[in-house]
């Protein structure tokens, strides 16, 4: 086997017994250029049911010790060594640490990958001989992704097969990689193949820093354990002479892995369901808690017929379900002026009588002239202040009509707005308790029609469905000629589904824009999106709207700084209370010059 590796710099780990020190033992082999690096035993031994280990084999020990191996080959000897605490660390790639385990190793209480983890290994390689039963393969899975997660590890479990003998027992070849709890890949069971994926080392790595209870690396279990450092290159290394984490740009649509162009919305419709109800829930319980804390019986929300405000209006109608209050004490604010079209405007009082909440009409046109003329403004000026006044404008209502029934303003803003900077400050960035917080763009829709599928009112299915079809937009520019909206959201600061994954990539792994550029191209290309029936993104599309997420990102945090109270729902918020606590004069100056230097590398 050392001889047939000969020339080729993939790292080989192969299930071997091997006879040492006067005794057998089940090993995992590790092999790379012709030459022997490791030879790694079995501690863990099962003698129950249908194994008898112990018949043929000693335990391993963890203390490394040498052997002498002599390759038939070139006659020549030297050492390798033999223990479990053995670690591969790459000299070029210095975050790909491997350690090795066998088999029931990982079914035990206490499995040696823990271990090799605190001592620094970032990838668990596991060379296995399970035999299939009915249902062990699912339970396999699981324990294979739940020990990735643990550890915050790469996994990787290549199982027996075909080609065993089937006396007694059958090997299905259930092969696996997992990531941080991500099932990465899996083979085809009851087949013998291989199987090819990419691991993301720098995402492991970043994990475990942001981890405060993930224990920093043991110096003293490190000492304890022999490192044998290899040298890993890309395919056709030699002809190119770079390595593969400096050409993950140039390489990202050939990435042997799927990026999900939408992380904070599960693709199987069974799961994404069950995700939307369980944040509907925790929005509402939410609001729950702060209308218990104070005493409200009455909520205020300005409603629009648009997305966020149709799901604060949901939530608030859930909450005030499950507090036993009358939904009239939903007070449903619409403020019509100069952006407001006839099909928001209808959509806004069908949803509310649908809900069966109380609907107020205010408009807010003659208010906002005479603040322009107060002020001095050209109301054919559609400048910064004439959008910003009317948005706070309607806050102001909002607050006194709040006032009136001894009530709270329910914000209606969500995260994508909030991480852009794309509210007014004091305008409808202000409110008592923002219900929609922490949820992204991309699902506050699947939200919406999540509740407009499991509906039974005809009428309201019917106006969610048309609210889900309708351009975001904040409607504070005239609309067309012909009575449609024409300040489009999107046109001026981007695809809020490039946005959602820009945020999701940078603030859940912490990830440089170089990286998040290259994954945005992998997630976003034609050839991935094909079969879905969507149009990707091309490079300089995702380079721009890359560019303006950093800079809005940045310059927008004073708003943030002052947000009012709502739920966290998911892994990413930009709280300043808890997840985000960034200074509102940060600087963006090192993420746009990584940016303007990748610009100048790859676009010339």
């Amino acid at each position: 086997i050392c001889e047939h590796s000969r020339g080729s710099e993939i790292l080989h780990v192969i299930g071997i017994p091997y006879y040492a020190v006067n005794k057998l033992y089940n090993c995992a082999a590790v092999v790379q250029n012709g030459r022997l690096l490791a030879i790694i035993p079995k501690k863990n031994l099962p003698n129950y049911g249908e194994f008898y280990e112990r018949r043929w084999f000693t335990p391993g020990q963890e203390k490394v010790v040498n052997v002498i191996h002599h390759s038939k080959r070139t006659g020549d000897s030297y050492a390798v060594p033999f223990g479990m605490n053995v670690l591969i660390q790459a000299e070029n790639n210095p975050d790909f640490i491997l350690a090795c385990e066998i088999c029931e190793d990982i079914w035990v209480p206490d499995p040696p990958s823990t271990r090799h983890c605190l001592a620094g290994a970032t990838v668990i390689a596991n060379a296995s001989a399970s035999d299939e039963m009915v249902g062990k393969d699912s339970y396999r899975r699981e324990l294979i992704r739940s020990a990735s997660a643990r550890l915050v590890t790469a996994y990787i479990y290549a199982n027996a097969g075909d080609g065993e003998s089937t006396t007694d027992l059958v090997f299905g070849g259930q092969d696996l990689l997992a990531e941080n709890g991500t099932l990465v890949k899996e083979g085809h069971r009851f087949d013998t193949g291989m199987y090819i994926a990419d691991l993301d080392l720098e995402k492991l790595v970043q994990e475990r820093a942001r981890m405060t209870t993930y224990p920093e690396q043991n110096t003293d279990l490190l000492e304890q354990y022999e490192i044998v450092t290899v040298c890993l290159r890309e395919e056709n290394a030699e002809k190119r002479g770079i390595l593969l984490r400096e050409k993950l740009a140039a390489d990202a649509r050939h990435l042997r892995r799927y990026i999900d162009p939408h992380p904070f919305v599960p693709g199987n419709p069974a799961e994404r369901n069950a995700r939307c109800e369980e944040i509907f829930t925790i929005q509402a319980l939410g609001l729950k808690k702060r209308l218990e804390h104070i005493g409200a019986k009455y909520a205020v929300v300005g409603i629009s017929g648009g997305l966020d405000s149709t799901l604060a209006l949901l939530v608030m109608a859930k909450a005030f379900d499950l507090l036993g209050l009358p939904r009239e004490n939903i007070i449903s604010v619409t403020m019509p002026a100069f952006g407001t079209t006839d099909r928001t405007y209808h959509n806004a009082v069908l949803l509310t009588q649908c809900l069966g909440a109380t609907l107020r009409e205010i408009n807010i046109r003659e208010s906002v002239l005479q603040h322009f003329k107060d002020i001095g403004h050209d109301p054919d000026d559609h400048s910064v202040t004439y959008e910003n006044g009317q948005a706070r404008e309607r806050t102001q209502i909002l607050m006194d009509v709040a006032n009136q029934v001894n009530g709270i303003v329910v914000g209606t803003g969500d995260l994508s707005e909030l991480a852009l900077g794309w509210a007014t400050y004091n305008g409808d960035h202000m409110s008592m308790y923002a219900v929609n917080v922490g949820v992204p763009k991309t699902l506050v829709r699947y939200l919406v029609r999540f509740v407009a599928e499991t509906s039974e009112d005809e009428a309201l299915k019917n106006c969610l469905f048309d609210i889900y079809d309708t351009p975001v937009s904040p409607e504070l520019l005239p609309p067309t000629g012909d009575g449609t909206i024409a300040q489009k959201t999107e046109d001026l600061v981007g695809p809020y589904e490039l946005h959602d994954f820009f945020l999701y990539q940078i603030l859940r792994f912490g990830f440089r824009p170089k990286k998040v550029y290259a994954l945005a191209l992998r997630a976003f290309s034609n050839q991935s999106r094909e079969k879905n029936g969507e149009a990707g993104y091309d490079e300089e599309t995702i380079y721009k709207w890359l560019q303006k997420f950093y800079w809005r990102f940045f310059s927008q945090q004073f708003k943030r700084s002052c947000l009012p109270d709502g739920p966290k729902v998911g892994s990413v918020a930009v709280s300043p209370r808890g997840d985000l606590r960034m200074p509102s004069d940060a600087a963006a100056n090192l993420w746009i010059a990584e940016l303007q230097e990748f610009d100048k590398e790859y676009h010339g």
